[in-house]
């Protein structure tokens, strides 16, 4: 009788055990300072990447939307910071990576100038080819490296 009893018991308590270790989880840390600002400016614009075509600098109607967003957000934060780093693939020799990334970056940065951001928030960068997320010359890798990335420094 007392087999029963313990295998039950044994079998309860293994059941109940994932539900108290899940209880002790810690909670995830709160973000506070930039990183909080970082993730309520990606919440709200959607992305803090805008990706272009081929050797292209225009900016898509998708772009320009998310730029919106993004500008709406840096107005209601003045006292902030951000630099526009633009990026290219590696199809190109290192110069002409870095000129298109530079013209991709103006464009992006002259963008939300254009909607009420302030000059003085706003720094452009060209990294040409040197930052690429993705290797190869695949044309998923050399799309995913075409891009300016808004990054939220101060």
């Amino acid at each position: 009788m007392i087999r029963p009893i313990f295998f039950a018991f044994v079998a309860l308590s293994a059941l109940a055990a994932p539900a108290t270790a899940q209880q002790r989880r810690p909670a995830p840390p709160k973000l506070t300072g930039i990183d909080a600002l970082r993730a309520e400016f990606i919440a709200l614009s959607g992305t803090d990447t805008i990706f272009f075509g081929g050797a292209s600098s225009t900016l898509s109607v998708p772009a320009k939307s998310v730029l919106q967003r993004q500008a709406a957000w840096l107005r209601r934060h003045p006292e902030l910071v951000v630099s526009v780093e633009g990026h290219a693939d590696s199809g190109d020799t290192r110069d002409r990576a870095l000129a298109i990334a530079a013209r991709r970056a103006e464009e992006v940065r002259d963008f939300l100038i254009l909607f009420g951001v302030l000059p003085s928030q706003v720094t452009a960068t060209s990294w040409g080819k040197e930052r690429a997320p993705a290797q190869g010359l695949s044309e998923p890798a050399l799309a995913a490296n075409r891009r300016v990335q808004v990054v939220l420094v101060r």
